[in-house]
């Protein structure tokens, strides 16, 4: 069971070491602060005879020598090459935004030929930020370097391996190719019991901010990490008149949302829309996250605010039903960049809800509990599983802690003799949808609170695993414990974290 749909769909926070990063970053910085612009390495889109979904191969020009090789794109090229966004407000912001990341690159490194024939390798609208890389990579003087890519980008590894060993200086470049579903499955303990001193994930936000991940090690070791969102540029104008011709109304009110591959085409989106409908469109924030940003597990409410409908920008539709799962009543609506298509969507919240609280009531008289922390890079969080235990112990339940990197039924099956009910601290997701498959009841930590009368069941159910202000089966939550420190939620996992939870290992 995955903790998050298709690879290269973004899941993640805004917040890089503390600073909120805006919604038109692609990259999140080493100083603590989201980078400056939504393009590091300027991209143009593809010409519109090439126009495939993602997966299909394209053959293209552009190579040295004019070579073909297979590409992967979405959206098209307008006459000129300006971009997909007509406006010209939209056009001058995104030419803003580009150049004050441009700015940060040395010219020598902005205008190598070696460096530009590598990167048109790359599709020409993703950006990879691979020039802000480069730089990065040679001024920190890195020796061993790791990356970290979802399964939708792993095709690119090897290109990208090659450019920062042959232009960065770089020794030796790590493709590291476990499954990595979302931000929360960063494995910079992985990268740095490798021997790297830097790491560069990508597809996500920065979830697991850097000033957690660059902590210093028992032995003294340190790490930089650089979070690349890959944003993707897209057919923006064709997006907003189907959203136009479905909507025709000047009244409606809608809000835009999305991945965080997404986040500068939701705000082009919105200044687009704006200029059509009478009311502004919303664009969503649940902090820490970007605005726009929604996580398969964190999503925002518009609870009040009057809307007609959302507006969701994706692929798929695992982020988006979070989405929906936090707004019920209101109308969705997902618009697919790459078969440019976009279309009204349906969740079944009632019997996901009724489905959810009849698994709270079988395990409530449950006495012997198996706690699952997982350990999928900085899945699981061991904050919760301390408040999750105590809460057990208080309850005169016992418990015992599992740790798990990915959860199936049959794995699970194997411990039925000695488990009632199972708890798993690891992606929320994982009971919402597939809860129902596991032989003994597996309830999130919201749902654990709610069996044991700690929690309110609510009309709504909650999408507010990584948000900030909510409950103690969060990961942001503050508490104050004995001695007055405040445990938060940085995220972690492993034996350390059943350690510090007063747990061993099974």
């Amino acid at each position: 069971m995955s903790c998050c749909g298709g690879g290269g769909e973004g899941d993640g926070s805004g917040a890089c070491g503390g600073g909120a990063a805006t919604a038109a970053d692609s990259s999140c910085c080493g100083n603590g602060e989201g980078s400056a612009a939504g393009s590091c390495c300027a991209s143009t889109p593809p010409s519109a005879a090439a126009q495939q979904p993602l997966g299909d191969a394209a053959s293209s020009s552009g190579a040295a020598g004019g070579a073909a090789r297979p590409r992967r794109f979405v959206g098209r090229r307008r006459a000129g090459g300006a971009g997909s966004v007509g406006d010209p407000a939209a056009r001058a912001l995104a030419a803003r935004r580009r150049a004050g990341v441009a700015n940060q690159v040395p010219d020598e490194i902005r205008h190598d030929p070696e460096l530009k024939r590598a990167m048109a390798q790359l599709p020409s609208n993703y950006n990879f930020q691979v020039e802000k890389t480069v730089w990065r990579l040679k001024k920190a003087g890195v020796k061993r370097v790791a990356l970290q890519l979802p399964e939708g980008l792993l095709m690119f590894a090897c290109i990208l391996a090659d450019i920062f060993e042959q232009i960065a200086g770089v020794e030796q470049a790590l493709v590291m190719a476990d499954v990595t579903y979302g931000a929360c499955c960063i494995d910079d303990f992985s990268a740095r019991a490798l021997g790297c001193d830097f790491m560069v994930h990508y597809g996500h936000s920065c979830l697991v901010p850097i000033d957690v991940t660059s902590r210093e090690d028992e032995f003294g070791r340190t790490m930089q990490v650089m979070y690349v969102f890959v944003d993707i540029d897209i057919d923006l104008e064709h997006m907003v008149e189907s959203v136009k011709l479905t909507f025709p109304e000047r009244e409606t009110r809608l809000a835009v949302l999305g991945t965080i591959q997404f986040a500068s085409a939701m705000h082009k989106a919105k200044l687009l829309l704006d200029a059509h409908y009478e009311h502004p469109c919303v664009v969503p924030q649940a902090k820490p996250l970007s605005k726009g940003e929604v996580l398969g597990c964190t999503s925002p409410s518009f609870a009040g605010q009057g809307l007609s409908a959302m507006i969701f920008i994706a692929d798929g539709r695992f982020h988006m039903e979070s989405a929906m799962i936090a707004n019920p009543g209101l109308a969705a609506f997902r618009y697919n960049p790459y078969d440019r298509i976009l279309s009204q969507e349906a969740y079944d919240t009632p019997l996901m809800r009724s489905t959810r609280y009849r698994e709270i009531e079988r395990a409530r008289g449950a006495q012997r509990w198996g706690v699952v922390l997982g350990t999928l890079g900085r899945q699981g969080n061991p904050a919760i599983l301390r408040r999750v235990r105590a809460m057990l112990e208080a309850q005169g339940r016992s418990s015992f802690v599992l740790l798990l990197s990915e959860l199936f039924p049959a794995k699970l099956a194997l411990l039925d003799a000695s488990v009632d009910a199972w708890v798993q601290i690891a992606c929320p997701r994982l009971s919402i949808d597939w809860g129902t498959a596991f032989s003994k009841p597996l309830l999130t930590p919201y749902e654990c609170f709610v069996a044991f009368g700690e929690a309110a069941w609510t009309e709504v159910y909650p999408q507010d695993f990584y948000a900030q202000g909510s409950g103690p089966w969060t990961n942001f939550h503050e508490r104050k414990p004995l001695g007055g420190v405040v445990a938060t939620a940085a995220a972690g996992s492993g034996a350390a974290a059943a350690a510090a939870a007063g747990g061993r290992p099974a």
